[in-house]
């Protein structure tokens, strides 16, 4: 028998063929002879197909896949023994580290379906969290910290589909988000690849300007929302295309629409409310409020999966603390599109956010040349996890606070001032 999955037939084969060639090219520039790990949910076989041979197109040395599946995910919390949930595959992450050392790039496919744990025992969901988390720290350490080229994009999984468009036929739902998917990602265009390097020019100006006006602080203010986030010492502000060590160019994620920076680990002062729900680890974690003192995240609320959101909070000594601080105009195209992802690849580029846990080293002046010790006395924090959550809407302005105290507007009703 053979295997086809369910999607194929509602989605566009040219514009996936254009998605995996963007994510070699534009993602990935991957180097002839570079390996590169692949990561994908089962049903994106056809995507990993079309990146592979796009891949050796280019020159790879060899290409390596793993598959993940919600089924067998599933009768993991249904059939498993309680203490199997305090365990994780370290020696795989371990190989993926050793993978990346040895100089191989990293493809990620998102689409699992973000409601998959939802009616699983939250108090397992958070211990396999945890448990993961420390494994996969030597392989994230070498992604956050941009040793290496990496990319993530996306594949219109059917189950994310029906959460995304419960109200449609699957088939439809799936073709609705498959579209979504290749308009947020550029493929829709007659040439993608100059669109990239067009749309990363636009970013870089607006890095440039934040690197130029060197705030001390961004203060964030809107409903349920009045923030204070100091910016680490010696931060630079990147978007779109980044360096990574080893001295490729990659567009992390594809798409992309923020600029981002490393906050101040201690310098976080005040409250502030999520304008979209995020979804994580197959848990929905919806209208979460918290609040800050001396950096740390002392109170925290959730009107859904509030449980698993302090689990996540307690995963280590750095994960109430902020790793990333990122502005995204309202009128993104994402955000445009008025569609609720469910997923923080494409709805944290719909909305400015703040990501919980580790920094990126890339996120400093000359972070390449700097120990792990230079970044913890300029700010920068440190922990198993990074989760991104959305805190911007067309009612939150942004002001950027200098070192005397002066404030510039930076954005105003959700829109670069």
């Amino acid at each position: 028998m053979t295997f086809m999955p369910q999607s194929q037939n509602t989605v566009d084969p040219v514009k996936l063929e254009k998605l995996a060639e963007v994510a070699v090219k534009v993602g990935l520039q991957l180097q002839k002879g570079q390996d590169l790990v692949i990561t994908s949910p089962v049903v994106a076989l056809p995507l990993v197909r079309l990146i592979t041979k796009h891949a050796y197109q280019a020159g790879a040395g060899l290409v390596t896949a793993f598959y993940s599946d919600e089924e067998t995910t599933l009768a993991r919390y249904q059939y498993g023994d309680d203490e199997s949930f305090d365990r994780a595959s370290g020696w795989l992450y371990e190989g993926m580290a050793k993978a990346y050392t040895n100089g191989a790039a990293r493809l990620a496919i998102a689409g699992d379906n973000p409601m998959l744990l939802s009616e699983q025992d939250a108090g397992k969901v958070g211990r396999a969290n945890r448990a993961m988390s420390t494994a996969y720290k030597p392989a994230l350490e070498k992604i956050s910290n941009f040793d290496i080229n990496w990319n993530i994009v996306s594949y219109p999984n059917p189950s994310w589909a029906k959460v995304v468009f419960p109200n449609d036929p699957e088939p439809i739902a799936i073709a609705k988000l498959a579209k979504a998917i290749f308009a947020a990602s550029r493929v829709d265009l007659s040439d993608p690849i100059a669109a990239w390097a067009e749309h990363n020019a636009n970013l870089a100006k607006r890095s440039a300007w934040l690197n130029g006006e060197r705030f001390a602080s961004l203060h964030f203010k809107g409903p349920g929302t009045d923030l204070t986030v100091g910016l680490a010492d010696g931060h630079e502000w990147h978007g779109g295309a980044s360096t990574a060590k080893n001295g490729i160019t990659c567009n992390p994620n594809i798409p992309t629409e923020e600029v981002f920076t490393t906050p101040h680990a201690l310098r976080v002062e005040g409250h502030v409310s999520s304008t979209k729900p995020l979804s994580h680890q197959g848990t929905l974690i919806d209208n979460i409020q918290v609040r800050f003192e001396g950096g740390r995240i002392v109170e925290a609320k959730a009107s859904r999966g509030e449980e698993v959101l302090n689990k996540v909070l307690d995963t280590d000594e750095g994960a109430r603390q902020l790793g990333e601080v990122a502005l995204v105009p309202h009128s993104s195209p994402i955000s445009a599109s008025g569609i609720l992802f469910y997923n923080t690849l494409f709805d944290e580029n719909a909305s400015c956010h703040i990501a919980l846990g580790q920094c990126y080293s890339k996120c400093f002046l000359d972070g390449a040349k700097l120990s792990q010790e230079q970044i913890k006395a300029q700010g920068g924090n440190s922990s198993l996890i990074h989760i991104d959550w959305m805190i911007g809407s067309d009612k939150v302005d942004i002001d950027g606070i200098k070192p005397d105290g002066a404030r510039v507007p930076v954005m105003r009703q959700g829109e670069w001032a």
